[in-house]
């Protein structure tokens, strides 16, 4: 159990024991590399699972905790870390931001001690957050932002959709999921899927406007043989394939009227009915649904059921145009450089030229842009403005 380390400061020969929380191994590494052994016992979390494992496992006097946890809200952990160990002090480090704030009421000798050690050794600015590495051309401040399950960005708007995401996938609602076409409405689905109790279950996704009409269904619920001409062998469909997981249904808005109303059905029921089978089957399945139309406008033209919009959008969630989220452009710019030309700057007219773009197409637009760019100015070892193709 974690004993309080007051006493433990006020002795300058005493080993303090800091337990460092943070899913990025940079700031792990560089926060160990600045606390000298003969004065400090470091030891590691990840995430915020892990931290309160170690925490029940050892005696820690100090918490280091990193703002971005990818298991936990920093809030939500703080408040589970206060009611099981109430003396354990606690300094959270913002690396975005540069500051080291205490979460105890009066700070001691000890925070203060370690707060200042950080400054003294270059800067809590200037510790490594789980950004980007840094290459010619990428501008100082971009190389820090926040990503979370493949999403990039620490604009208001993205946080949003970080905190309404987290919120969700702790239960079973629905969710819809609304956007432009290229806003990375699949990276949502995928990020509550994976944080929820049902991440180690099946991932099923179906684009209900890449599949024809005629076998939507089919693939959807499964056909016994013989049920039509083809149905060599019976099949399950993609919801029982689900089954324990999640089901994805991009493009929700494109489905055929008639089977909304199956759908309708088993989202009430939970059950699913082959094609020609007579028997019903019950399957445990979360849907998120996404859509780039305007459902309820939809629903009100009869192009779309009225009561099906109401059952997925228990929870819904909007997903912001990039034109909405500029401040984030800098950071998605760096992430496509880094995958798709390593180590190649940018040129600073190239940046403006990205900057003065209205982005129609959203992050698709700009990841093609940047992967064309990479290509006209491969071995050149800078993107420059006329490499920027829109």
């Amino acid at each position: 159990m974690s004993s309080s380390a007051g006493p433990l400061s006020e002795n300058p020969v005493s080993l303090i024991t800091v337990l460092l929380v943070s899913s990025s191994f940079e700031l792990r590494r560089s926060l160990r590399d600045r606390l000298p052994p003969q004065r400090w016992c470091v030891r590691e979390a990840e995430g915020g699972a892990d931290a309160l494992e170690k925490l029940s496992q050892a005696e820690i006097d100090v918490l280091l905790l990193d703002v971005g946890l990818p298991d936990l809200r920093p809030g939500e952990f703080r408040d589970l870390v206060r009611m099981q160990f109430p003396e354990l002090q606690i300094l959270t480090l913002n690396v975005q931001t540069g500051y080291a704030r205490s979460e105890n009421p009066a700070s001691s000798g000890l925070l203060t001690e370690l707060t200042e050690l950080l400054r003294l050794r270059g800067g809590i600015a200037d510790l490594p957050g789980p950004g980007l590495p840094s290459f010619p051309g990428m501008r100082p401040s971009a190389a820090i932002r926040q990503e979370w399950h493949g999403m990039v960005g620490s604009s208001a708007a993205m946080q949003r959709v970080y905190h309404a995401a987290r919120l969700v996938a702790r239960r079973d609602t629905s969710v819809l999921i609304s956007g432009e076409s290229g806003t990375g409405k699949d990276l949502v689905a995928r990020a509550i899927h994976f944080t929820s109790p049902r991440e180690k279950q099946p991932f099923v996704i179906i684009n209900c406007a890449a599949i024809p009409e005629t076998l939507l269904e089919a693939e959807l619920f499964g056909y016994t043989k013989g049920s039509f001409t083809g149905a060599v062998q019976s099949r399950i469909g993609r919801i029982h394939a689900a089954h324990g997981g999640t089901l994805f249904l991009d493009e929700i808005g494109e489905m055929p009227l008639p089977l909304q109303s199956k759908l309708l059905r088993f989202l009430e029921q939970g059950e699913v009915q082959r094609i020609g089978d007579t028997d019903t089957l019950k399957v445990d399945v979360r849907v998120v649904a996404a859509t780039n139309a305007d459902l309820k406008k939809m629903a009100s033209q009869n192009l779309f059921r009225e009561d099906l919009y109401y059952r997925l959008a228990v929870f819904p969630i909007r997903l912001p145009p990039l034109r909405e989220r500029m401040e984030d452009l800098d950071a998605l710019t760096d992430s496509f450089l880094v995958r798709f030309a390593p180590g190649m700057g940018l040129d600073p007219e190239a940046r403006v030229r990205l900057h003065a773009h209205s982005w129609p197409g959203n992050v698709r637009e700009l990841r093609n842009a940047l992967e064309r760019a990479s290509l006209y100015a491969e071995g050149a070892g800078t993107i420059r403005a006329e490499d920027v193709v829109l």
